[in-house]
């Protein structure tokens, strides 16, 4: 292996046409991220690296690219890879071919499982891995006192024994937003310990006051803004707005318009919770880049902001090898496209390689498995009560959720429990829900954020317990009941959030439980992420948990009776 010094002396000999290149791509048109345009030249690649964007240099090998466009490899500004249900390697075999050759990824999923050994699982994982995959440590393992995790309670020190790990790159989203403002000690030793590093945000909905005293700990971007008004205060105020368009929560089309050339240098794409499915069908940051230039984004101000705006963020176009841009000394991240503005990826290089070329190592992470720890309860565990009751109101791709007072049998109103999974063997909690349809049988998940206890939605508790029982028995998983059978079933062993399977094998699986939960009545395009958020108790405005029915807003528990 070759040392910095001789890499640093070759680069600098190419660059003057004194060495040969590995690779050189002539006659294409591509991006220059700093100006923000498009520019026409030869891009001139040596161990991984651009070394030179005019003509005149040479190479051992050399592809024309007339009517091409060529971006930086897109990054993902956040994202759990838990929620693609992937297996790092499986991940990036999938993302990387659609153009995402880099990815900031936030692993409080296996964490609330299985504590720093989750953490761990990820930072040794993306050591092993061809695309970057750079970890921010989980700031909120619990999320929150109002629900029972399986991975403890990571501490500042916890946090601080990960940070000197060379994919640690700062503090992940900091989803304590009491915490913050009422200067908890833990919350405040966090902040101080990744003091000068990033830290990521999670503020839904706060302004004002509040905005500035969240903004003034340190915290510098934020994933959760649904509404316009919202994501340009935040902007105001220092925090750089990432535009989520997940399985679940889809904010693009409401924050599209305010992604200018102006803005663009504090704003970024991501994912946050994407299945495998909808990458097959739509894409992954390609298909964000493909949407906001249909809702009137200038197309080199999407892919800027899908590449350079968030590497910058990170601070990764400093130093020896730089990410983001098509620039000398720039890592030969790219995307060679067709069009421009249909984002047709027609090849990928990743350190200069072709994507097509990359065999990924694969590891089935053992020490994984068996973490659902529960035991199926009785039908009647789950009833919940009857009367007048508080009733939690689903919106159609949003993971807010609405809120109301209604009789418990109310037509629409579907029963909706909660059973720990983590071994402390506590009695379900029990409420109800609107907005799944009116379900002929139950929908069960093991993905519950972010403590990921089972939770299961129906109309009998019968067919609601054979769903428990049903991921119980297969280690976690999603699954689909009807008239007391299983219909269909996922299993995703690996701490009841992931699977084994290639992304095609869970794309065939997923299409077949989509089907499966509109064969039963389920009206929502996502009902199993749409699931797994009614548990997720720092989103407004009514949550259910292990312990019982969540006010968000005023961040306790609460009576199901109204």
């Amino acid at each position: 292996m070759r040392s910095t010094s001789e890499l640093l002396s070759r680069r600098i000999q190419a660059a003057q046409g004194q060495l040969e290149c590995d690779l050189l791509l002539k006659d294409v048109v591509f991006l220059d991220a700093f100006c923000c345009e498009w520019r026409h030249g030869e891009i001139a690649i040596l161990d991984g690296v651009i070394v030179g964007i005019e003509p005149g240099l040479k190479a051992k090998r050399e592809i024309r690219c007339a009517n091409k466009w060529l971006t930086p490899g897109f990054i993902d500004a956040h994202v759990h890879l838990e929620s693609s249900l992937l297996l790092p390697t499986h991940f990036q075999s999938t993302v990387l071919a659609k153009g995402t050759t880099s990815a900031i990824c936030d692993p409080h999923e296996l964490a609330n499982v299985k504590g720093v050994a989750g953490i761990q699982y990820f930072l040794d994982s993306a050591a092993q891995m061809e695309m970057d995959l750079w970890v921010m440590l989980s700031s909120c393992v619990p999320a929150t006192h109002l629900e029972t995790n399986g991975g403890g309670t990571l501490t500042a020190h916890d946090l601080k024994s990960l940070a000197s790990h060379p994919r640690a790159l700062g503090l992940a989203e900091m989803m304590n937003v009491p915490g913050v403002l009422n200067r908890d000690s833990d919350t405040m030793n966090k902040l101080l310990n990744f003091h000068g590093r990033p830290i990521d945000g999670h503020c839904p909905l706060v302004k004002g006051q509040s905005l500035s005293a969240y903004a003034a700990s340190g915290i510098s971007s934020c994933h959760e803004s649904s509404h316009l008004e919202e994501a340009r205060e935040k902007l105001t105020k220092g925090i750089s707005v990432w535009i989520r368009e997940g399985s679940v929560a889809k904010d693009l089309n409401e924050l599209a318009p305010l992604l200018t050339l102006a803005t663009s240098t504090s704003m970024g794409f991501c994912t946050d919770d994407r299945n495998p499915l909808d990458i097959a069908r739509e894409g992954h940051i390609d298909h964000l880049i493909r949407q906001a230039i249909v809702r009137g984004v200038r197309p080199e101000v999407a892919y800027r902001t899908a590449s350079w705006s968030v590497a910058r963020h990170y601070g990764l176009t400093s130093g020896f090898r730089r990410y983001g841009a098509i620039a000398p000394g720039y890592q030969a991240d790219l995307v060679l496209l067709g069009d421009a503005i249909q984002c047709a990826v027609e090849g990928v290089w990743k350190a200069g390689i072709d994507v097509r070329e990359i065999s990924p190592r694969l590891k089935i992470p053992s020490d994984l498995e068996n973490s659902v720890l529960a035991s199926t309860p009785e039908a009647s565990d789950l009833e919940g009560p009857s009367g007048r009751v508080h009733v939690i109101q689903v919106l159609e791709g949003k993971i807010i959720t609405g809120r109301k007072v209604s009789a418990h049998d109310e037509a629409g109103t579907m029963r909706l429990s909660v059973l720990e999974r983590h071994g402390k063997k506590t009695r379900p909690a029990n409420g109800y829900v609107q907005g799944f349809g009116s379900l002929q049988g139950a929908i069960a998940s093991s993905v519950g954020h972010d403590s990921h206890n089972l939770i299961v939605v129906g109309h009998s508790t019968e067919e609601m317990k054979i769903a428990l029982a049903c991921l119980i028995e297969s280690g976690g998983g999603f699954c689909v009941v009807q008239n007391r059978k299983v219909i269909s079933h996922l299993p995703l062993p690996l701490g009841g959030l992931m699977s084994i399977e290639s992304s095609a094998s869970l794309t065939t699986k997923l299409a077949e439980l989509k089907s499966a939960s509109r064969e039963i009545g389920c009206t929502l395009h996502e009902p199993f992420l749409q699931l797994a958020f009614l548990s997720l108790p720092v989103i407004p405005s009514l949550k259910l948990t292990d312990q019982g029915l969540v006010d968000v807003d005023q961040f306790k528990i609460i009576d199901v009776r109204a």
